[in-house]
């Protein structure tokens, strides 16, 4: 899977979104303008020790990050890009998410640009939630849309399985 961020804000977002990534082997792209540098700390503390085993792809603008992915997009010509927003008509378990897809995110304060939005109707993707709160965290919602993506595709090389680390599971 690929997760975009479309100009993110908020370091410790991007921190944990990063260690969702190396979790589920899932690159990140990071549209720019980014709201930090990539050395701030409290990026790197959200990400832990993780974040230099990320696939993370920097793009100046939205054009030239679809420009750097026609290659892939061509290769896998059933591959979409799911734009998560909840200005969206349709939930994200309303559609099946393909293994070479890619889910992107807006900025914390105000999401995904509406121009955006309108050109990609049939690919906006939203988490049904209650009308008294405006969104929820960026990193729980790349989680929860994410997982459902992996899970739709099988949770494609991805330990399902745990073991104790003292004791035994009892048959």
């Amino acid at each position: 899977m690929k997760i975009v961020l479309h100009q993110p804000e908020i370091p410790a977002n991007t921190g944990n979104i990063g260690r969702t990534c190396v979790a589920t082997h899932s690159a990140l792209h990071l549209i720019e303008p980014l709201g930090f540098r990539l050395n701030e700390k409290e990026l790197k503390r959200a990400g832990m020790d993780y974040w230099d085993q990320l696939e993370v792809y920097r793009h100046m603008n939205y054009k030239t990050f679809l420009e750097a992915i026609q290659g892939d997009l061509a290769a896998h010509p059933d591959a979409k890009i799911w734009y998560c927003t909840t200005k969206a008509e349709k939930s994200y378990t309303d559609v099946a998410i393909g293994p070479d897809d890619y889910l992107m995110f807006g900025k914390e304060s105000a999401g995904i640009p509406e121009e955006i939005l309108v050109e990609n109707r049939a690919q906006c993707i939203r988490i049904p939630m209650a009308d008294a709160i405006r969104s929820l965290n960026l990193s729980n919602s790349v989680a929860i849309v994410l997982y459902e993506a992996l899970r739709q595709n099988g949770f494609p090389g991805l330990q399902q399985a745990g073991e104790l680390h003292h004791l035994k599971w009892e048959n």
